[in-house]
């Protein structure tokens, strides 16, 4: 069997695609399907770049290692989703990566923000994980089986990014008086980002069954999360919404110095492999 044909083999839901696969298949996604996995690994790219600050700097050992363990697993997930996208136009993850500039980056706002302390990453990861679980569980019905593959993969490591920040609700929650502020806190600084990621685009009706819609992760995900907060005797903020328009290629002010720091070492010495 050849390199090619046995790298088709993995596109099933039950098996694990690398990207490395990807980049060996035969046949490329239409503009349509590119532009959404376009989607799906810039949420995953710079998530785990601002997770990887953590590292060394968790309040325990234990969470440098779960946090770093959730940001490589987001660079997988990124990995998988940009090599796909680059096959429509000839451009490898690394160009996606390295050489896009920021109006080009099309990830929600909500994965830019600052970390803030503790309690504001377990927020932030909290929300994208029971997002990114409903998105991926409905994704591995995917039309597309290169994206199905993806997800497939991708929603059993997120199964675990979304036990643990519950638990880290929970302890905060109903913890000490200053954790159960500083997790309060958190959640309002959070939550004005989270119907962006909700937000239909007319790239959605051009993907049919490729695709999921986002309005249409939003009931169970309020379910999910009325059901942890109640748990840990928090609620939903009344906050208002924020603007948005990452998907459109306009940012936070945050993005521009998450990629200086991303992108700085590829940009110094392009070409450059170790």
């Amino acid at each position: 069997m050849s390199e090619a044909n046995a790298s088709a083999t993995r596109i099933t839901p039950g098996n694990a695609l690398r990207p490395e696969d990807i980049a060996l298949l035969e046949t490329k996604p239409g503009d349509a399907v590119a532009q959404y996995a376009l989607w799906l690994g810039d949420d995953a790219l710079i998530l785990a770049q601002r997770l990887g600050w953590w590292i060394s700097r968790a309040p325990e050992l234990e969470e440098d290692v779960a946090l770093a363990n959730i940001a490589l697993d987001q660079i997988g997930h990124a990995r998988s989703f940009l090599t796909y996208a680059g096959r429509a136009w000839d451009r490898t993850e690394d160009d996606l990566a390295y050489f896009r500039r920021e109006p080009e980056f099309r990830s929600v706002h909500l994965v830019e923000q600052p970390n803030g302390d503790f309690a504001r990453t377990i927020a932030r990861q909290f929300v994208v994980a029971l997002y990114q679980w409903e998105l991926y569980s409905r994704l591995v019905d995917s039309s597309d089986p290169t994206l199905a593959a993806i997800a497939a993969k991708a929603v059993k490591e997120v199964d675990y990014h979304r036990d643990h920040s519950i638990q880290w609700i929970l302890r905060l929650g109903q913890g000490t008086e200053e954790s159960r502020h500083r997790m309060i806190a958190g959640l309002k600084l959070t939550w004005p980002y989270v119907e962006e990621l909700f937000t239909d685009h007319p790239l959605v009706d051009e993907l049919g069954d490729v695709g999921v819609r986002p309005s249409t992760l939003r009931a169970p995900f309020d379910a999910a999360v009325q059901v942890v907060l109640a748990e840990a005797d928090l609620e939903v903020p009344q906050v208002p919404g924020s603007v948005g328009g990452g998907r459109l290629g306009r940012h936070s002010e945050h993005l521009g110095y998450i990629l200086a720091e991303l992108q700085v070492l590829a940009r110094e010495y392009p070409g450059a492999s170790w």
